[in-house]
């Protein structure tokens, strides 16, 4: 499944999305799947300048905060998850 960005698009299973979006706290579960080989050679192929761009319009993350590659990694991944579970229970309406 795709989540859509202004910038670049995020595919993963919607397992993995329901992985990393559900109650409580997320962020481990979205640590674990940047890892995935997959996930890794997505992210490879994105400018880290673009996710901080991205992140930034959320206006959740100061400048100090977007500098951090692997930690914009795992904000897109959450937020890429919340969008795609989104999207699967849109199914359900």
């Amino acid at each position: 499944m795709k989540a859509y960005f202004n910038r670049f698009t995020v595919i993963m299973t919607k397992d993995q999305a329901l992985s990393c979006s559900h109650q409580g706290e997320c962020y481990d579960d979205c640590k674990e799947l940047a890892k995935n080989k997959v996930v890794i050679r997505q992210f490879k192929k994105i400018a880290k300048e673009d996710i901080a761009q991205e992140l930034k319009e959320y206006g959740a993350w100061d400048k100090e905060e977007l500098e951090n590659h692997e930690e914009n990694i795992i904000r897109i991944l959450w937020l890429a998850a919340n969008n795609i579970k989104e999207e699967s229970l849109k199914c359900y309406i």
